[in-house]
């Protein structure tokens, strides 16, 4: 029950993210580092985050959707520490930028929990 509660709260806000990608790619700025094309990682991030919210929503593909939300939050992971060590983080002040990666460990987990369980499922049911 938890897994289908979080797959749709983190399904509906990655779809969010990616919209917001598209219509206010400006807001995503400061977060992108200078040697980054800011409409590279606005296009990479949104087809990312749509995809990977669409594949959490269904439950066929879950399995998939949290094997990528994890790598998704392990390839935005660099970027958090390097805000974090910003003398004015974007995210937030000082220590919002530190909780923000203790959050980010958190997501990479659920997305490794919520995959390798889904997988140890399936080899079981079907006996693999």
């Amino acid at each position: 029950m938890l897994k289908k509660v979080l797959s749709i709260i983190f399904g509906v806000l990655l779809i969010l993210g990616g919209i917001g990608h598209i219509a206010s790619p400006e807001f995503y700025s400061p977060m992108i580092p200078s040697f980054i094309p800011e409409w590279l990682a606005n296009a990479l991030a949104a087809i990312s985050e749509l995809i990977i919210g669409a594949l959490l929503l269904l439950p066929k593909y879950r399995k998939q959707g949290w094997l990528l939300f994890m790598l998704l939050m392990i390839a935005f992971l660099p970027i958090h520490i390097w805000d974090a060590f910003k003398e004015t983080p974007v995210i937030g002040p000082h220590p919002i930028p530190t909780i923000r990666i203790v959050f980010q460990f958190v997501f990479i987990f659920l997305g490794w929990k919520f995959s390798r369980k889904e997988i140890l499922s399936n080899e079981s049911v079907s006996g693999n």
